[in-house]
């Protein structure tokens, strides 16, 4: 995954106060770099919080605005999946990482027509 992320990488998670959520975000910083790319955490519910010394926000536009991430991994359940990945491509994210699983067909080709229709350049995975 170097091609698409680098030491210079600065990692947001959307859901991070979710068990899954959680558990990637502390694997992920445990694991090379990780320490120094993951820079922010996305709860609307709890904005000022912190989760293993990451700051929370409430916004994907808040996160990035405060702390110039520039990648977002989603880690939200299946109703809400695609408003979080609309929501971090709407805040001209350079990544979005989703791995939720059941995310409802429809509602991704509404993300995507959305995606193509603005123009956005963020690359959703």
């Amino acid at each position: 995954m170097s091609i698409l992320i680098d030491k210079n990488t600065r990692v947001m998670t959307q859901g991070i106060t979710g068990k899954t959520g959680q558990f990637h975000t502390k694997m992920g910083k445990e694991y090379a770099n990780g320490a120094n790319c993951y820079v922010a955490g996305v709860n609307p519910k709890k904005p000022g919080e912190k989760y293993e010394g990451i700051p929370i926000f409430g916004t994907v536009k808040e996160a990035k605005a405060q702390t110039g991430a520039n990648v977002s991994v989603v880690y939200v359940p299946p109703p809400f999946a695609a408003e979080a990945i609309w929501e971090a491509v709407d805040a001209d994210l350079d990544l979005v990482i989703c791995i939720t699983e059941g995310i409802p067909v429809r509602d991704m080709i509404v993300v995507r027509d959305r995606m193509r229709k603005q123009g956005k350049k963020t690359l959703l995975v």
